[in-house]
């Protein structure tokens, strides 16, 4: 194959991976908490035909020097952090951090997964836990009696109780941060696994630097901006478009030299 068929050929593969990228981003346009991602790209070996400062007579070098790039490929999809949209959705289980941090979530497995989607609800014992039922970690369990809840910007949760209960404090809670929340590995279901990229997470109460606070009664939207990603999936139809032009003009220019021949 003609080497700049080949060239071209790693762009359609990386255009087509970007393409994929901001698909995924548009279909999490409405999910609580979601982060876009970003496809990040890098050039290829280089053919060395000539090398920069090589003698070219007795006394001189080369300024510059012939390399001939093979291509491009994706090399990472790195997540955005980026604070999304606060929603007032005036549901007392609904919280939202704004700032840094994630809620910890128990797995079935027993290990911890992170998110920023704070849509929670109550289990059958009066647990807070997630669309799934896993539980939030530290646990808050909320009493069958209670008229109100509140949670404050520093996670301290408490309830109002029916009957002139008066007010109960019911617990504290957490969040977790990272120095790297890119490295963190998504799982789906709007959770986070830690790595050794994000490294280990650090606990902390909200509403303590470097922490975020916590919102009552509101939710964090996607942080993807539609008319960003229309603006780069446009961008990536255009370089598809040019490397799909940059084949068939070498493979016309085959063809010119097989007529010739």
């Amino acid at each position: 194959m003609d080497a700049s068929m080949w060239v071209a050929k790693t762009g359609l593969d990386a255009q087509q991976t970007r393409l994929t990228v901001i698909s995924n981003n548009l279909a999490n346009v409405n999910t609580t908490g979601f982060k876009r991602d970003r496809a990040m790209f890098e050039d290829l070996l280089y053919q060395n035909v000539r090398q920069a400062g090589g003698q070219t007579a007795a006394a001189t070098q080369a300024p510059t020097g012939l390399m001939l790039g093979t291509g491009t490929r994706i090399v990472a999809t790195e997540k955005i952090h980026a604070q999304g949209n606060m929603i007032n959705t005036q549901n007392a289980l609904d919280i939202a951090i704004q700032g840094e941090g994630f809620f910890q979530i128990q797995q079935p497995d027993g290990t911890l997964a992170y998110t920023r989607d704070g849509t929670f609800k109550l289990s059958n014992t009066g647990q807070l836990v997630t669309n799934l039922g896993e539980p939030l970690v530290p646990a808050i369990a909320i009493p069958g009696n209670a008229a109100s809840i509140t949670i404050g910007l520093d996670g301290v949760v408490s309830a109002e109780l029916f009957a002139g209960g008066g007010a109960q404090q019911l617990g504290q809670i957490q969040i977790a941060r990272f120095v790297n929340p890119a490295g963190l590995t998504p799982l789906g279901d709007n959770l986070y696994k830690e790595t050794i990229a994000s490294g280990a997470a650090v606990v902390l109460n909200p509403n303590t630097a470097p922490a975020g606070q916590l919102r009552q009664g509101m939710l964090e939207a996607s942080n993807v901006n539609v008319v960003e990603e229309m603006v780069n999936m446009i961008e990536t139809q255009r370089a598809y478009e040019i490397n799909s032009k940059a084949i068939a003009a070498a493979d016309g220019m085959l063809q010119f030299l097989k007529n010739k021949i």
